[in-house]
Order: C-alpha cells, then structure tokens, then sequence
C-alpha cells in the first residue's frame, strides 16, 4: 500500500470518522468503512496501473489539430474507454442516472489519485460531474433526456465555456450573443478561449456550457445565460463549433486547452435567462475542491518519487535521505501535503452534509463551513502544493531539473491550478469580503473551535493560540478598514495555517489510535514538524496584517507607487 492511500484511509476513518458521519445522510447511509476502503484502493490501483505509464509520453507527444479535429496522445482513448467501462465516471452520480450515489468525499479520493498519476489525462474529465450536476439541477426534462445519462457514464465529456479575449476573470464583459429561434434553440455566435478538452478523440460527443447573452441581456453578470452546444447535433451532422488553434502551454500537453470559434452554432438554454451564473454555482466548490486536490496529488506523487531517489541516491558513503537538509525538505513535504489532503477532505465531507444531512438547519451550517472552507482549499493548496513539489525537485539537485525523472513535468502541470477555476488572488478576495468581513470571522472562530473541542494532544493548546491571534488580527484589520486587495491574500494564507494547526492537532490524536505503530510514529513526528517548522509563519503574516492596520493608506499608496502607477494608489 503506498503512502498516500494509507494516509488517506486514515484520514478518512480515524481523523473525519467519514462512515459515522455518512450513516446519519440517507443517501450515503450505507458507505460504510469496507465500502470507502475498496474504492479508494480501487482508484489508486487504476491510476496507478493504467494512467501513471501514459503520463510522460503524453507529455512528450502532445495533442495535435488534424483537420479540425483534436487528437489526444496515444493510449488515452483506450485509457478512459477503460476508465468508463470500469465505471468511474458514475461514481458519484444518483442511481436515478445509472451511477453509484456514493459521496464526494469518496469521488474526492479518485480526482487526487488521478492528480497524482496523469494530471493531463484527469484535465479531460475534471468539469464533467460538474457539468452533469449543471444540468441536473437546471436543465430542462428534454436536455436531461438527451444528455443526462451519457455524461454520467462519461460516454460524452462536458466543458466550460467562460473566458473570452477581452473578457477574463470578468464574465460580465462576455460578447458571446445567442440569438433565439421559433424551435425554442438559440444560435451561439463568439470566441471562447482557454477551454480544456475543447476537442478530442476520447468521446464521440461533447458537451459544451456556453455563457452567453441573450439580445435582451441586462449589461453586465446579471445578463448572462447558459447554453448547452453539443459537438454533434440530435440528427448526427456536426454542430457549428470550430476549433481554432491548440494552446501552446508551459505544462499540461497532454491537454488540449482549446481556442472555440461558435459560428452560429444551435444550443439550448440552461437554467433561467439571465440566470447563467447561477446555474453554474451548483459546480463550483467541488470542482475548487478538486483543484485543490491537484495540488495535494502532485506534492504526494512528488514526495513518493523524491523519498525514493534519497534512499539509493549515495553520497559522501551514505544515502542523502540521511542528510539533514533533504530530510527538512522531505519532512516539509509530507506535513504540507498530509495536512492538505485532511483540509480537502474534510471540506468534501462538509459539502456531502450539506447536499444530504435531513436537517434543514444542519444543511445550511454545512453550506456555510464549506463556502467557507472551500477558497482556502483552492488556493492554499495549488499554491502550497507547487512550493512542496519544487521542494522536492530540490532533493534530485541536477537530475530533478532535467526531464528522464519526471518531477519538472510535474512542477509544469501544477503551475496552472493557481490560476484557473479564479486565480488565488481572487479566491483570497472572496474569502475575505464574502466569507469573513459579513459576520466579523464568527463562523470561522466557530469552526476552529468546533475542530479543537475535546483533542488531548499536547498540540491542541498551540493550535488554539494561533487561532486566537489569527481571529485578533482579523479583526482589527476589519475595524481599521485596510485595502481589501492587500490584506486578504496574507488572510488566506494565516486561516489556512491555522485551520491546519488544529487538524494536526486532531490528528496526533487520532495517531494514537490507529493500531499501527510505525504509522503512529511517523505522523506524530509530521505533526511536530508543522507546529515547530511550518506555523511559526503565522507569525510573520499577523505582523504583515497589524502593519496594513496601523497605515492602511500609506501602505497602499506605497505599493502602487512601487508597481509604478502614474497617479499613486489610483483606485486601490
């Protein structure tokens, strides 16, 4: 069993007591702790044994344009007819659908398997339960007729069709028009950039979501509507979306990131006009979720490849692995990336109990945790995540920057997870004036000490120290109005250490108790290690904030005059 699948199955039965906390949602009320184990190891000895051989080919081969139509490196079509045979896809797909019902926090431990193994392969299929839980929630009974069933088998993939030229983080600056037609269809007529999996030769059809405005569209975000375009029309003959170009990319080759021309392409609407956003919403904090996840499975594929190289690796007559400088960074490494797969994890957990919990009040809690919980997993983890696997690319000194290893190809694939599905400055921006500004950190103070309430770990009194200079610090920060621009990158990052301080104090516990002691050893020594190396930065982040408090305008004033803005702050 390899590392990661132990710490996984740990996490998910000692640390979150997931078959307890999933026996009280009715639907998931019979996954129960077998259940759990075997897919996990399933999906790690999928990965593993189908996905993992393909990847540095994929990356070497590319994908190519051939005549309008995209084809993917070889082997990954045979991959995922392998993959939906197996019945991956419908995992976490309701029964009603053909799929298997089972939680996200299940379906979680595959999309870091994946991350872990071929991350441009799992590119082709990261939107596609997004999409499928899109249209079930918003699409009209003719679409799902239509549609519903092959995309929860992954007999057709789905994509996002959002970023335009001009048009970027901001949608409402989208031109994309969709002009109506008697049939009740639209005719879609704009370029969309940035598509992954725009086209390929994995599935017959595609599915594309297409954000667009109708002609009577209010200005703005409030006038976007959602359209599904198909590849290929109800009659067989080819739908008017054309594929312009391939981008060429730093990483992620395997992955058509693709350039869409829809040339009057016929579609139909999603969810209610105007309402484009909306609809979308049902996707988005599973799929930041999974970004995180990409960068929790890249540090751990990472950190398995770098422990391996230290351990043969000899030098001076001994194995590096037994210098103290490789092993500060193996060890940074592994307290990183466990901690990340807790927060992920428990964060999927928190978003099935607010699909599923019978409680109407303890939906809306769970909803709340993890709206909150989910822009920190997003962006401290993609973020963290590329830090640890450069980390580890560090311990092959010359051969980890050269390609026959492997860990540069990583280093390349995660780079884009800090930008897409929003960048991580406009995670930090959401956390901080949508999630903590609202209710002066109350949900996040409840949360930490939720997480705390009845740890015996030696760990449990520091943990809750900095959750109490973190809330300080908050706080003041609000009450002296800083620039929000400023402050909440350096937000973010402190509730993430925090939040991590109080898992691994739950987890030195949890240790205790899991009958393993080599394993209770290792994570115990893991959690000295954040506490004593890695939260300290805490520190150095509150300062950074008490700073912005005492001279806000100053410390705005002096940045913008630094980044060289003609007019000082301008409108920071």
């Amino acid at each position: 069993m390899t590392d990661a699948l132990r710490d996984t199955r740990f996490v998910l039965q000692h640390l979150l007591q997931a078959p307890a906390a999933l026996a009280a949602l009715p639907p998931y009320a019979e996954v129960d702790a077998d259940l759990i184990s075997q897919v996990a190891e399933a999906a790690h000895e999928f990965c593993n044994g189908l996905l993992a051989p393909l990847n540095a080919a994929g990356d070497r081969e590319g994908c190519h344009l051939e005549g309008g139509n995209v084809r993917a490196p070889t082997g990954f079509a045979w991959a995922w007819s392998e993959f939906v045979e197996a019945g991956w896809p419908l995992l976490a797909c309701h029964p009603e659908d053909g799929g298997q019902g089972l939680p996200h926090v299940v379906d979680a431990v595959l999309h870091e398997a994946v991350s872990a193994t071929n991350p441009g392969w799992g590119m082709y299929f990261g939107i596609l339960h997004g999409g499928y839980a899109c249209l079930r929630a918003h699409g009209s009974p003719e679409l799902k007729d239509r549609y519903l069933a092959d995309i929860a088998a992954g007999r057709s993939l789905v994509t996002m069709a959002l970023t335009e030229p001009q048009a970027g983080s901001d949608l409402g600056g989208c031109r994309t028009r969709a002009t109506p037609h008697d049939d009740g269809s639209v005719r879609v007529e704009g370029t969309k950039i940035f598509i992954s999996g725009g086209d390929h030769d994995l599935t017959h059809q595609i599915v594309h979501l297409v954000l667009a405005r109708l002609p009577d569209a209010a200005p703005g975000s409030r006038g976007l509507s959602l359209f599904l375009v198909p590849k290929w029309l109800p009659d067989g003959t080819r739908n008017a979306v054309v594929v312009e170009r391939i981008e060429e990319k730093m990483g992620l080759h395997a992955s058509p990131t693709c350039v869409l021309r829809f040339d009057g392409a016929a579609g139909w609407r999603v969810g209610e006009a105007g309402r484009g956003l909306n609809a979308m919403f049902v996707m988005m904090n599973a799929a930041r979720i999974n970004v995180g996840l990409q960068g929790v499975g890249a540090a751990a594929a990472a950190l398995a490849q770098a422990q391996s190289y230290a351990l043969d690796r000899a030098q001076g007559g001994a194995p590096i692995l037994r210098h103290a400088p490789v092993q500060r960074l193996l060890a940074h490494t592994r307290a990183w990336t466990e901690g990340g797969r807790m927060l992920a994890l428990w964060t999927a957990l928190r978003l099935d109990e607010a699909h599923a919990h019978p409680e109407p009040a303890e939906r809306e809690h769970a909803l709340r945790e993890a709206s909150l919980l989910t822009p920190i997993v997003k962006a401290l983890l993609t973020a963290q995540g590329f830090t640890s696997v450069s980390d580890a690319l560090q311990v092959f000194g010359g051969h980890g920057y050269v390609s026959e290893w492997g860990v540069e190809q990583r280093l390349r694939d995660l780079r884009v997870s800090l930008l897409y599905e929003g960048t991580n400055e406009i995670q930090a921006l959401d956390l901080w004036q949508r999630r903590l500004l609202p209710d002066h950190a109350q949900a996040l103070a409840g949360l930490l000490d939720r997480l705390l309430e009845g740890v015996a770990s030696p760990w449990a009194a520091p943990a809750a120290a900095a959750a109490e200079r973190l809330l300080s610090s908050l706080r003041a920060v609000m009450d002296a109005d800083a620039p929000a621009g400023l402050v909440a990158p350096a937000a973010l990052r402190g509730c993430g250490l925090a939040l991590l301080g109080a898992l691994w104090a739950r987890a030195d516990d949890a240790a205790a108790h899991d009958g393993e002691a080599a394993f209770t050893r290792r994570k115990q020594a893991t959690a000295a290690v954040y506490f004593t190396q890695l939260l300290p930065e805490l520190d150095a982040l509150l300062a950074q904030l008490d700073a912005l408090r005492r001279d806000p305008r100053a410390a705005a004033d002096t940045l913008a005059l630094a980044a060289g803005a003609a007019d000082g702050a301008g409108d920071f």
